[in-house]
């Protein structure tokens, strides 16, 4: 603005101006009423491209910048979802191996006594078997013993008898039976 005091104050070099711009515009074949027309048409497509392409290519934008929103807010939520499920994961598969872990005590608690029970039972069945055994013995020991003092006295007897030259009585066989058993039982 305080230019133009200047130009004007210098009187004709705003007509210079002036006159030189028309003579550009005429050099370039400027026509007044085919720029305003222009103008106009430029006004009409801005208009229509405005209405028809620059407002839908925005929505569209926009439900696209929603759309993406919605899906980072979903990630968001599936990954908060996630870290609790992995928290339940933990807490479950612990109380799981506490659970299994207590399954083992008990089965090795089960395992002991049955076993404790079975070896008693074995010990028990053993004990027997040897009293049994301890019995045959000594009933095999007393069929054996009674085998060998018939024997002897029959050695007894016959020895008597060869010694002697004589047959001896059932009477004489029985007392030397009886005395050789004697002798043997002490």
């Amino acid at each position: 603005m305080t230019y133009l005091p200047i130009l004007a104050a210098q009187g004709g070099i705003v007509d210079s101006l002036t006159e030189s711009a028309q003579r550009t515009g005429e050099t370039f074949g400027f026509n007044a009423w085919l720029f305003f027309s222009q103008i106009i048409s430029f006004c009409i497509v801005a208009f229509l491209l405005q209405k028809f392409a620059y407002k839908p290519v925005l929505a569209v934008l926009e439900a696209r910048r929603q759309k993406i929103a919605e899906g980072l807010a979903n990630a968001e939520k599936i990954k908060q979802q996630l870290a609790e499920s992995e928290v339940r994961f933990q807490e479950i598969l612990t109380k799981a191996n506490a659970e299994a872990q207590k399954m083992i005590d008990d089965a090795r608690a089960a395992a002991k006594t049955v076993g404790d029970r079975e070896t008693q039972r074995a010990i028990t069945e053993a004990e027997g078997i040897i009293a049994k055994a301890r019995e045959a013995t000594k009933a095999e020991r007393a069929e054996e013993l009674a085998t060998l003092k018939k024997e002897i006295a029959r050695l007894v007897i016959d020895t008597t008898t060869k010694v002697t030259g004589k047959v001896l009585t059932g009477d004489d066989q029985k007392r030397i039976s009886e005395e050789a058993t004697r002798d043997l039982a002490a």
